[in-house]
């Protein structure tokens, strides 16, 4: 049982204690000097609520639909290349913590057997993310087994076709165990690609990885299905932008003709609210629902989303709202960070980790 976990941090200490250096360097690292990664919780540090009072709160509706299901928070467990580097298990765990949640997952394509196991271990809302490179042979085959599988969308990363310099991986002589399977993505994928898949294919289109209203406009105009904000969690162009700097130029650019997904340092109930305040329709989180799966595998995963659900509820409560569809951009503002960004500085009370990373 994982209740003695009370708060998101504890989960985090717990996992960093399990892990050995490498593989903790490689979960909260990111590119260069990390200033994207830092972004990302600035960004988000630096909204503040503007809450209504005096309303009837008594009966908070958290839930959200995705493809015709309902879930039990617009928050998704978003793809992680390497799994199995925190349980054994690997994808496989994620998905049943998934299914437990009644959360969506978008696996990982890195290693195409994460298909059958997905499959095999939730019926909720899925989707199947893949790394191509141009008129990437495998489209085909690989669309075709998602949808025998019964995964609701098809994702293609479009910001990692490079690869980045991430240096707690360099010094630590880390090599990512996908990285030693064949199909590692190549600089040639384009927009052309993207119309080859809608040609080839009905299923929903995700294009993770979009960075600016101008990208957000061309994804619309090739039929894109959602436009997914993200950049990597900071770990693959450095020096950018927090993403959630950039949500509201794509939800503006989208305009409503493709859905806009979001992820990018989401590390508490407050963040999802910010990102859906802004215009997200479903929100991802990597590194958090990591640590729960190094805490406490399954159970530790699942933690993280009962933990998440209570803070969105009290966020929610004390905005003065009962659902996300209450919520507009008259309860948020600018506000003044309280602490140094960096990948942790949503858990302040993580001093004895903080610390040492």
């Amino acid at each position: 049982m994982t209740e003695h976990y009370a708060a998101l941090h504890q989960l985090v200490a717990e996992a960093h204690r399990r892990l050995d250096r490498i593989a903790w360097d490689y979960l909260i690292g990111g590119a260069g000097v990390e200033a994207t990664l830092a972004r990302n919780r600035l960004a988000l540090d630096s909204l503040a609520f503007r809450p209504r009072v005096l309303r009837n709160v008594a009966a908070v509706d958290l839930g959200a639909e995705l493809f015709g299901q309902h879930i039990a928070l617009p928050v998704v467990l978003a793809p992680v290349g390497s799994v199995e580097s925190f349980d054994p298990g690997g994808v496989a765990v994620a998905a049943r913590a998934a299914q437990a949640a009644n959360l969506p997952i978008i696996c990982s394509g890195v290693n195409p057997a994460t298909i059958d196991a997905v499959a095999a271990n939730t019926t909720g809302p899925k989707i199947f993310q893949a790394y191509l490179s141009g008129a990437d042979p495998r489209l085909p085959d690989l669309v075709e087994r998602t949808r025998d599988a019964g995964f609701d969308a098809f994702c293609i990363t479009v910001d990692s076709a490079y690869p980045s310099r991430r240096e707690r991986d360099i010094v630590n002589s880390y090599v990512k165990p996908y990285m030693q399977r064949p199909g590692a993505p190549k600089p040639t994928l384009s927009w052309d690609d993207v119309k080859w898949f809608k040609d080839l294919s009905s299923m929903p289109l995700v294009l993770k990885g979009i960075a600016t209203a101008e990208d957000a406009e061309l994804a619309v105009q090739h039929g894109v299905d959602v436009v997914y904000v993200s950049n990597h969690g900071g770990r693959q162009l450095d020096h950018g932008r927090g993403a959630i700097e950039v949500l509201p130029e794509v939800v503006q650019a989208a305009a409503g003709r493709a859905k806009v997904w979001f992820d990018g340092g989401v590390s508490r109930g407050a963040d999802v609210v910010k990102a859906v305040l802004l215009g997200a329709d479903l929100v991802g989180v990597g590194r958090l629902y990591l640590y729960g799966l190094a805490a406490a595998g399954q159970a530790g995963v699942e933690r993280v989303a009962a933990l998440l659900g209570e803070e969105v509820r009290e966020t929610l409560a004390l905005l003065g709202v009962t659902g996300f569809d209450q919520l507009d951009a008259s309860y948020i503002c600018a506000g003044a960070p309280i602490t140094a960004a960096h990948a942790h500085s949503a858990f302040p009370l993580l001093d004895d980790v903080a610390s040492r990373i």
